[in-house]
């Protein structure tokens, strides 16, 4: 039976790329998928697109095609990856140039367009999961929105042959399982291989994650050479049947625990996974360990999918205003602590007035607050972090003004000071009716 082979050689915008040249080098794949978008990753992309029409593509796109498009026509491996972000447009026209720059003019180039949808939504009465308020009645300011395409905006890139295909907004196991809708000709309505191929899907999409990055601990789970660590690959027949695996000679592990880990992860109902494509089932899913690093996946299922595709709105929440600076030494907690009254005051008498501040000393209740144990602990150093949000970017900016004055005003014997301004952007979620959509694919390169 045949089987294709499909590796993930990214699982964030920011993930590294010597170990996907690796991958594609090693794993013998037929398909590369490199998933690069956070919840708010498009929203900041569809700021930059308006400031400049040529931009509002994903972060370190460029770089990967430069590293990784000679390998994969060398190796005849595709690659689909949603780093188009809110300009698949763009993407395609610097992809097309890099390609030029390396001679690799035979290959076919797809952008796939429509999960942009804010002027489809604002008006409507779509209920905001958060708020659950009306769109058309909400005081937020709402600056973007782009829905999670499926399989079914992918498939006529496919179907064109491309050899590189540059999405948008896509769920994150839908790139994965359009190369196996493709390659085995399956049905959009034959819910029990996509929701076993979803099982796949989902186990890739966060990289490492699958191979013991995240899962990793100094005790009870150990892994191999995690400096060294490899990217999973998938093999995959046409009834939806096969294993996980990673890149050849590479450090991590696959194991039958971090596979559960990853199956799990961000999944609230297993038995109700719900995507683009299919509502997957993994309630009944279980794992074999063919041999080390080789893992058999078995049991998936699926049922019909929804009428509706999420939507991510990008919401302006003003600006974030940051500093924080370090003390050592002789009663450094003490010094850090008096510094924090200081900024306090200051603020105060100045009549800045923030939606939110926080004050926490990093390695003493940063994470836990209140709840930390400060009586018994009496750190050698300190940091000292303040951080506000304000609607205003002036007022946001003189938090790490502030801070870094205690350079001379304020106590003694202060380190490294550091600090930053940055407008912020909140995610909240809605829905919109699937045949909202309108997607086309755009091609440049090889007829």
């Amino acid at each position: 039976m045949k089987t294709i082979r499909i590796g993930c050689g990214a699982g964030y915008a920011g993930d590294r790329i010597d170990p996907a040249k690796e991958l594609v080098e090693k794993g013998n794949l037929d398909y590369l998928i490199l998933e690069g978008l956070a919840e708010r990753t498009t929203a900041i992309a569809q700021i930059q697109k308006r400031e400049n029409a040529d931009k509002g593509y994903g972060a370190f796109l460029e770089e990967r095609m430069e590293e990784l498009l000679p390998i994969c026509k060398e190796k005849g491996t595709k690659l689909i990856t949603n780093l188009g972000a809110a300009n698949p447009k763009a993407a395609l026209k610097h992809v097309e140039r890099i390609k030029k720059e390396l001679n690799l003019d035979t290959l076919k180039v797809a952008a796939v367009t429509g999960s942009d949808v804010l002027k489809q939504i604002l008006p409507t009465d779509n209920t905001i999961w958060e708020t659950d308020e009306a769109l058309a009645e909400t005081e937020l300011e709402v600056i973007s929105a782009d829905a999670y395409l499926g399989v079914e905006q992918i498939l006529p890139a496919l179907k064109e042959d491309a050899d590189i295909i540059i999405t948008g907004r896509v769920a994150d196991p839908s790139l994965f399982l359009a190369a196996m809708v493709h390659e085995f000709g399956w049905e959009l309505d034959d819910w029990h291989k996509l929701g076993k191929g979803t099982v796949f899907s989902h186990l890739l999409e966060c990289a490492a994650q699958v191979t013991g990055g995240y899962f990793a601990d100094t005790h009870y789970k150990q892994i191999d050479e995690l400096w060294n660590i490899g990217l999973p690959i998938a093999e995959v027949d046409a009834d939806g049947e096969g294993f996980i695996t990673k890149t050849p000679a590479s450090g991590g592990n696959v194991t039958i625990q971090t596979c559960k880990e990853q199956l799990l992860y961000e999944v609230m109902n297993p038995a109700e996974y719900l995507t683009p494509d299919v509502t997957a089932d993994f309630s009944n899913v279980y794992f074999i360990e063919e041999e080390p690093d080789v893992i058999r996946v078995k049991n998936g299922s699926g049922r019909e999918r929804t009428n509706t595709l999420k939507v991510t709105l990008g919401v302006d929440k003003g600006y974030f205003g940051e500093g924080m600076i370090s003390y050592a030494g002789h009663h450094a907690l003490e010094r850090s602590r008096l510094a924090e009254k200081v900024i306090k005051e200051r603020l105060k008498k100045r009549s800045l007035h923030y939606t939110d501040i926080k004050y926490e000393i990093l390695g003493l209740n940063a994470l836990h607050g209140d709840t930390s144990s400060t009586e018994k602990t009496v750190p050698y150093e300190v940091l000292l972090r303040v951080a506000g949000l304000s609607e205003n970017k002036y007022q946001a900016e003189q938090i790490g003004n502030e801070v870094e004055s205690l350079w001379l005003n304020g106590p003694g014997g202060p380190g490294g000071v550091r600090k930053n301004t940055t407008r912020v952007i909140s995610a909240y979620s809605t829905l919109i009716a699937r045949d909202s959509i309108t997607s086309h694919v755009l091609t440049k390169g090889r007829e």
